[in-house]
This record gives C-alpha cells, sequence and structure tokens, in this order.
C-alpha cells in the first residue's frame, strides 16, 4: 500500500497547493475532556492557513489521563497518596493492575 505520508509530505503538498504551512516546535500537547485529559508527547505540529482560518495537524506519542476514580481506587488499594499514584500510573502507561501490585510490593 501506500503507507502513511510523512509530514514533512504533507508540508510540501500544501504549499503546491499554494498553503501557508508553518511547523511549532513543542514538548507536549495537552488536550483537556470533561472526564479525562489526553498528553502527547514529542509532538509535530504543523499549522496550515486554509481559507483565513488555521488547521492544526498534531502527530506524536499519546498518553490518556487516568480518572480522578481510577486514582481514588488505587490509593485506596495502596494506601499511597495521590502524588505517588499518579507518578506511578503515568510510568506504566495508565496500567492499574500493574500499578496497584507494583505499589503494593514497594517498586
Amino acid at each position: 500500500m501506500f503507507g502513511k505520508p510523512s509530514p514533512e509530505k504533507i508540508q510540501q503538498m500544501m504549499k503546491k497547493l499554494n498553503m501557508d504551512v508553518r511547523e511549532i516546535d513543542a514538548e507536549e500537547v495537552v488536550i483537556k475532556q470533561k472526564d479525562k485529559t489526553l498528553k502527547i508527547k514529542k509532538p509535530q505540529i504543523m499549522i496550515a492557513n486554509v481559507m483565513g482560518r488555521d488547521v492544526y495537524q498534531i502527530s506524536g506519542e499519546l498518553y490518556e489521563s487516568v480518572s480522578e476514580e481510577d486514582i481514588k481506587l488505587v490509593m485506596e488499594q495502596t494506601g499511597k497518596s495521590k502524588e505517588t499514584v499518579e507518578q506511578k500510573l503515568e510510568e506504566l502507561n495508565n496500567d492499574l493492575t500493574r500499578t496497584i501490585m507494583e505499589l503494593k510490593e514497594g517498586k
């Protein structure tokens, strides 16, 4: 098949269509939803001006936050502080079971 076009190829195509395209250098993008937060690490951000409006294309590594209910559950199961639980969840990519097991074992 054709595969995914790289951000550079997309940028070249947009320039050929006379679209104003620019890139933003960023370390992280955060999208806050009602019940969770999405974090995009190592983002590549392109902005194209299309018909007077800025259109953002963001690609990178997605990390989903855990709900407050899940944090409270892990705190209850392990007796650990909120900060400790959040740090371990982030380290283990929000794997609740593994987080509970490792915090109980003292890892």
